[in-house]
């Protein structure tokens, strides 16, 4: 009996191994939904010098992609549930810069062999699901704060990148979103501003 179960213990061992093995190799090529916050945690990831260069491109790649989609996500709503005519053209703004940002980012990862998921994090998506039920002047001002606070992060996420890629065409995309990325921002202070 006692050998039956020494055979069963190091069976379990084994797969267990087996297992982790096998799908530490599988998140170097794509990152999915599962194992989130920690796989779009990109602010201590992203510029780790143990990191290998695929795991800095995905973790950017991965990173931003869920960025872009929740601007031009809450940028429809914000179309929609915001009071002031300011908020609404920021909205649109996000619509249409990050839409055209999140198909060049689409394109440079499906080039480079990096899988984005199609859908955001569950908390992100949680959060969008709550600011629909937003209306007004109380949607402006979260609205308003939330992508002041949030294109501070793009930023940072985007700065490390344009100097720390290991890949030249991530690297050259970074940079070349910064000046439309710093534009967001700016805007986002001045109109967070006059709607508080």
């Amino acid at each position: 009996m006692k050998n039956l179960s020494l055979s069963i213990s190091a069976v379990a061992v084994i797969f267990t191994l087996f297992s982790c093995n096998s799908d530490a190799k599988k998140s170097e090529n794509a990152v999915g939904l599962a194992g989130t916050p920690s796989s779009y945690d990109a602010s201590t990831t992203v510029h780790d010098a143990s990191d290998t260069s695929s795991n800095f491109n995905t973790t950017f790649a991965v990173k931003a992609g869920a960025g872009g989609m929740m601007e031009v996500e809450l940028g429809t709503i914000a179309q929609q549930n915001a009071k002031s005519p300011r908020v609404k053209g920021f909205g649109a703004m996000m619509v249409k810069d990050h839409t055209k940002a999140n198909k060049e980012l689409m394109a440079l990862a499906t080039s480079k062999g990096i899988t984005i998921p199609s859908t955001m994090p569950v908390e992100m998506q949680n959060h969008i699901n709550e600011m629909k039920k937003m209306k007004g002047a109380d949607f402006d001002k979260h609205y308003m704060s939330m992508m002041t606070d949030d294109h501070k992060e793009d930023i940072d996420l985007f700065e490390k990148a344009s100097k720390n890629a290991p890949d030249a065409d991530i690297k050259a995309f970074a940079t070349k979103t910064l000046p439309v990325l710093n534009t967001h921002l700016d805007s986002a202070k001045a109109i967070k501003d006059a709607v508080d």
